[in-house]
């Protein structure tokens, strides 16, 4: 495994604890939740360079997609 997928692996382990807690939902749903969204396909691209994020601001965009029905990204 390379780094780029360490990196990716990393991020959706935090991401899956985090939405477990926030939620209060199963590991296995909230597993489900975020492997059928639009950011884990984004993070899953290396192009995007998602994967360089830290975990919380990749959690964030994943809570836009939630909340909104897709991710919004805030231009700087």
């Amino acid at each position: 495994m390379g780094k780029q997928e360490q990196l990716i692996e990393y991020i959706v382990q935090d991401i899956v604890d985090m939405l477990s807690s926030d939620q209060n939902i199963e590991y296995d749903e909230a597993m489900n939740k975020f492997y059928n969204s639009k950011v884990f396909e984004k993070l899953q691209d290396k192009e995007t360079g998602l994967y360089l994020e830290s975990s919380e601001y990749v959690y964030d965009l994943f809570k836009d997609e939630i909340n909104f029905g897709r991710i919004i990204q805030a231009e700087i």
